[in-house]
């Protein structure tokens, strides 16, 4: 399969795996809206690698965006037209977020059954309660975490694993058109390097080999030094990229 036709797969299953509380579909342009948890709910993003109507969609988006108390945000994939980045910066989008969008086939994957990690059918209590402190949120941003997980409607699994009673590691994992989005890895600070957040990755990955997916895919900061070599050890290679662009301060 040609490299760009993956990665759209790839930036459907993520949009399906993490998705928006509101949304609106603008032409070639998806705009997610999720009361600002997130850059990547609450951003503006292409469809298509042509990203038709670049001044039109800026010009949508603005209002729209302020009208939820939100700053206008653009996730730009290095999969696009450059012009989008260009046209961005030129009326002054500050860059920010650099990710990576890493993948691998599933059966070159570490892959592996665990008695210790626990594959939750739906957020149940325990998890989303060792989520919300693992990931320090407050009230507010616990809230629509909740409702954001709620809404999945793939087939998904939520990872627990527990260290003397306490939860160690969680993640979750949604399947798409063949594909694993892993999403929300997170270890106690506690308890890294001892290789709980790779249990839970492998963990998922099993269950999802065994739903029929044929690779997997992640996304993750690119200065995340530790958490890159992690994935890439597990077998999750960087595919492409993408960055935001923030619309500067309103006056």
């Amino acid at each position: 399969m040609p490299a760009d036709e993956l990665a759209w797969r790839i930036e459907e299953t993520c949009f399906n795996a993490f998705p928006s509380l509101q949304q609106v579909l603008l032409g070639d342009w998806l705009l997610r809206f999720s009361a600002g948890v997130s850059r990547r709910a609450n951003s503006v993003n292409p469809l298509r690698p042509e990203c038709g109507g670049i001044a039109a969609a800026i010009a949508a988006a603005g209002p729209l965006y302020e009208a939820q108390g939100l700053p206008t945000i653009f996730r730009v994939p290095s999969i696009v037209d450059p012009a989008l980045d260009r046209e961005l910066a030129a009326i002054g989008y500050i860059s920010e977020g650099e990710s990576c969008v890493l993948y691998g086939a599933i059966d070159a994957l570490g892959a592996a059954a665990d008695p210790g990690v626990r594959l939750l059918r739906s957020p149940e209590p325990e998890f989303l309660a060792a989520m919300v402190d693992l990931q320090g949120y407050g009230e507010a941003q616990a809230a629509i975490y909740r409702r954001i997980v709620g809404a999945i409607a793939l087939p998904a699994r939520f990872a627990l694993l527990a260290v003397d009673g306490e939860p160690a590691a969680l993640a979750y994992g949604a399947v798409h058109d063949g594909i694993l989005c892993y999403e929300s890895v997170i270890t106690d600070p506690c308890r890294r390097r001892q290789g709980l957040a790779r249990r839970v990755i492998a963990a998922l990955a099993e269950w999802a080999r065994d739903s029929g997916a044929t690779g997997a895919c992640l996304q993750v900061e690119a200065a995340n030094a530790p958490a890159r070599a992690l994935y890439a050890g597990f077998g999750l290679g960087e595919l492409y990229r993408y960055h935001y662009r923030r619309e500067p301060p309103r006056h």
